[in-house]
């Protein structure tokens, strides 16, 4: 069997792993909405937060020394803290089908969760209190399936901007993307919903892709560049950014292996976005191991193989979006 990296960043996505589904769920009065991750069979999961600014639900029982061992479903959702009501909405769905966690008393469905912060991204004639909620989640589960999920202004991805340091009139839009990498008999899907503060960033050319504009708004600024070069900006507030997503992998894993594997992702954060885990923003990576792939894991080539899933991803979230006109004026996305 070829041992060949194979990347596939405009047909490949995390339901490339055998086992899972995706929905999304994008709100019609508000640009907003939340995408889910369902495991109907059950996964090993983990986490790691390296943003300082994060909006999670559920993150510790994803713990090594913790009982639980496996989720049933991760949500991503905008709204900021209020979006984390969405989760709500996909445990009574995955309640109604029965799956869950098996107490003795019933079976509670496990369904950790993260937000970004969305909430200025209100186009003329949108309801500005219009949030993800359970209703919406629940929506996500009902349209889930193997098919590879849509990217760019839907669920979780719809409001999402980047480039937003030197203020909102200079930043482009973001979105949600995917990708998938196999190497031999395993494979590692990602889902990223890119919100970053920061600039994205091409990995195979260290060009920037989308971000900060400068004041005309004609050219590109590069936010790394213009911070080491003394330029400051007092109007971001800490929490109003955030990337988040979900790794997959058919490997079987245990929940410290898995923990190594969302680490590593942030890796691919890190390459694809600069700069990564600022204090303005709260990226979470989960990672979910569905085990319908036996072979002993190589956790070193998972790992790596994490890290590149993660990065394509949010490279296709960047390439997948769609302009959007806003109160402060037209948010560009790079297709524009």
């Amino acid at each position: 069997m070829s041992s060949e990296m194979i990347v596939n960043s405009s047909l490949g996505s995390i339901v490339d792993v055998p086992g899972l589904r995706v929905g999304h769920f994008t709100l019609s009065q508000r640009l907003t909405g939340c995408s889910v991750v369902l495991a109907l069979e059950g996964a090993v999961g983990a986490v790691d937060v390296r943003g300082a600014a994060p909006g999670t639900r559920e993150t510790d029982l994803l713990d090594p020394a913790n009982l639980v061992d496996k989720v049933h479903a991760v949500l991503l959702s905008g709204g900021s803290a209020f979006g984390l009501d969405a989760a709500s909405g996909v445990v009574r769905w995955l309640d109604e089908q029965g799956i869950g966690f098996e107490t003795g008393y019933g079976r509670v469905p496990i369904v950790p969760a993260a937000v970004l912060f969305d909430l200025p991204v209100v186009r003329p004639g949108d309801d500005p209190k219009a949030r993800p909620d359970a209703a919406a989640g629940y929506a996500a589960c009902q349209a889930a399936s193997t098919a590879t999920p849509a990217a760019g202004n839907v669920g979780a991805g719809a409001g999402a901007c980047v480039g937003k340091l030197f203020g909102l009139d200079r930043c482009m839009k973001g979105g949600i993307g995917n990708a998938s990498v196999r190497v031999g008999p395993w494979v590692v899907g990602a889902l990223v919903a890119c919100n970053a503060v920061g600039d994205v960033i091409d990995p195979a050319t260290g060009h920037v892709l989308a971000g900060a504009r400068t004041a005309d708004g004609q050219h590109l600024l590069n936010t790394q560049r213009a911070l080491l070069a003394g330029e400051r900006s007092q109007r971001s507030l800490p929490g109003t950014n955030t990337s988040i997503g979900v790794l997959a992998t058919n490997a079987s894993l245990s929940k410290a292996q898995a923990k190594r594997l969302a680490m590593s992702a942030h890796d691919g954060l890190a390459r694809s976005i600069r700069p990564a885990h600022t204090p303005l923003d709260g990226d979470t990576l989960f990672a979910l191991a569905t085990a319908t792939e036996t072979t002993t894991p190589d956790l070193m080539l998972l790992c790596v193989m994490a890290a590149e899933a993660t990065a394509l991803a949010t490279v296709d979230a960047i390439r997948q979006a769609k302009s959007i006109q806003t109160p402060w004026g037209l948010v560009p996305a790079i297709q524009a």
